[in-house]
């Protein structure tokens, strides 16, 4: 392809779906006509992401969530906010566009996100069902919660992460759900549908699933949640696509980028 344009990338990459009449997903900032220069593919468009972008010079951002620290792309709140604006004044002067890609990924066949965190955890041969918004995993040999938790953090490389329950409890049934898909009206229906003994989850509100293992775990139940994060949960997947790309566009630079973990833990 002698001139790749920001929308021929942004078709790969919706085409194994369709078009959604309704998504998050499009061109937030850029020109589709637009030459590709190089490809970034990221969790998140931080101010720190878009600066290693202008140093490798590539012009296209993938992004998994948004610009405008919402679900849902609303610019006109942050009008007059120096921090948005100073964001989006970095990426227009520096002509980069960017991709929001996030319906589209969750709907492949199965969910590309979760599928790569499970790859990454090495469970792959312990999934017994890829739902919509979980995958669950069987293992051959049940594990403590606290051992479990030591091999999600190595496997992911993550400094830390929260849990509820016993960590002597032994686990082997398991539901993987990412992102924010930890709230209650997914995570708490999946315990009992599908007899787990934990859900590791990437976020979700603290007063919904943890309170509801805490009252479980105080009621003699077997249960328990591992909260890893909710860009931990989903940079996988992220890292995979920009892989992907790689061998569809092997003549353009492509790299996954990534900030640090934003949390410090104040002990």
């Amino acid at each position: 392809m002698s001139r790749l344009t920001i929308q021929d990338v942004v078709d790969h990459l919706i085409k194994p779906v369709g078009q959604l009449e309704q998504t998050v997903d499009r061109l937030l900032v850029g020109d589709p006509d637009a030459k590709v220069t190089g490809i970034a593919v990221a969790f998140m468009p931080t101010q720190r992401v878009i600066e290693q972008m202008i140093e490798i010079g590539a012009n296209l951002l993938i992004s998994h969530e948004g610009l405008a620290y919402s679900h849902h792309f609303q610019p006109e709140i942050l009008e007059q906010d120096p921090v948005f604006q100073t964001k989006r004044s970095l990426l227009e002067e520096a002509g980069i566009a960017v991709f929001r890609f996030h319906d589209y990924i969750h709907r492949y066949q199965p969910d590309a996100i979760t599928a790569e965190l499970v790859r990454t955890l090495e469970w792959q041969p312990y999934v017994l069902e890829h739902q919509q918004a979980a995958s669950i995993v069987k293992l051959p040999a049940p594990s403590s919660l606290g051992d479990l938790a030591a091999h999600v953090k190595k496997k992911l490389g993550i400094p830390y992460m929260r849990a509820v329950g016993d960590l002597e409890m032994p686990c082997e049934r398991i539901g993987i759900l990412v992102g924010y898909r930890g709230g209650g009206s997914v995570a708490i229906p999946l315990y009992e549908r599908e007899e787990l003994d934990v859900i590791i989850a990437g976020e979700g509100p603290e007063w919904e699933t943890p309170e509801y293992v805490r009252d479980a775990v105080h009621q003699g139940k077997r249960k328990a949640l591992l909260v890893i994060g909710h860009a931990e949960s989903e940079e996988p997947g992220m890292a995979a696509c920009a892989e992907q790309l790689k061998t569809v566009y092997p003549s353009v630079p492509v790299r996954f980028l990534r900030d640090e973990p934003i949390f410090q833990v104040l002990l």
